[in-house]
């Protein structure tokens, strides 16, 4: 039980962002906390936070572990629900969001299939490119692709994400292939245009002269550019340049001979595809019940290559 509360409480500690704000949570002194935090990091023969009298960060097997911790608390939580759940049925009304592209493709066709495992549940899907408000806004769930913010909301990794570089045969055939992502500036590159939520570009990974490898991030323009990546897809598709989509959007075109991965040397590492959630300490079965239904279905190659 105290390794337990211990991982509670780290978890509580990295996700509010102060010893302060995790204790008034809790409802014990700073001290304690930072008493157990200390045992943990004791335990475990690793520093997982960096604490100063201004701020405190988690350094990069703290990053790791929470994210372990966030998967391992849910499970427990989720273990609990369904002893004291007994034979009961989900039921209620259920709010969930999701990126407009992935949710149309991936996330949409599978609301019909949970209800009808769970008739009783009413369930509301929005899809939306920003940054919704779960908490705010009245959601139970998000569906989210990609790097995630840091915040106080409960995470569970899905499935892997990988971007990468693709065009037609076509017109690799007519314009060459680049052999280094600094080439990219020489080709028609489909990029999101500034208004869109991409900020910070084109992920690649770049060797070092010391041997190691370094995540740079470049912004390719071209002729063309769009808000909306299912366009750039379209247009991608139609041999108009070079786009950077997700195996996701790409991955039959690809496996069909349609599109072709270039540059897959220096293709960043797998972000991840995950489902959202507010802490709760006692999680609505509804919702509880779409997160496993989400996590079995994602966790299955089958669903990725047939769709």
């Amino acid at each position: 039980m105290d390794k337990l509360k211990q991982l509670e409480s780290f978890v509580s500690v990295a996700t509010k962002g102060s010893l302060t704000a995790a204790a008034k949570a809790e409802g014990v002194a700073p001290a304690i906390m930072g008493r157990r935090l200390d045992a943990l990091e004791e335990r475990l023969g690793v520093k997982l936070l960096v604490r100063t009298t201004r701020r405190l960060t988690l350094t990069h097997e703290g990053s790791a572990f929470l994210e372990d911790c966030q998967r391992l608390l849910a499970d427990f939580a989720n273990a609990e629900a369904s002893v004291s759940a007994g034979g009961v049925k989900a039921s209620g009304h259920l709010r969930i969001t999701a990126p407009a592209g992935f949710g149309r493709r991936h996330v949409a066709p599978l609301v019909p299939r949970f209800r009808e495992l769970h008739a009783d549940v009413t369930i509301s899907l929005n899809l939306s490119d920003r940054v919704v408000d779960l908490a705010g806004e009245g959601y139970d769930c998000a569906v989210r692709v990609g790097d995630l913010p840091d915040s106080s909301l409960v995470s569970v990794r899905m499935a892997d994400n990988r971007r990468l570089c693709v065009a037609t045969p076509e017109y690799l055939k007519r314009h060459g292939t680049p052999k280094h992502p600094s080439e990219l500036a020489r080709f028609a590159c489909l990029a999101l245009s500034s208004d869109a939520s991409q900020t910070r570009g084109w992920a690649f990974r770049i060797p070092r002269s010391d041997g190691q490898e370094e995540l740079a991030h470049l912004k390719p323009s071209g002729p063309l550019d769009c808000s909306d990546g299912q366009v750039l897809h379209d247009w991608c598709m139609a041999g108009y340049g070079i786009a950077w989509r997700s195996t996701w959007e790409v991955e039959k075109e690809i496996a069909s001979g349609r599109l072709q991965e270039v540059l897959a040397d220096f293709a960043a590492p797998p972000n991840g595809i995950y489902a959202v959630f507010p802490q709760r300490k006692h999680m609505p079965l509804r919702v509880r019940l779409w997160i496993d239904f989400l996590k079995h279905t994602y966790g299955q190659s089958e669903f990725w290559k047939a769709a």
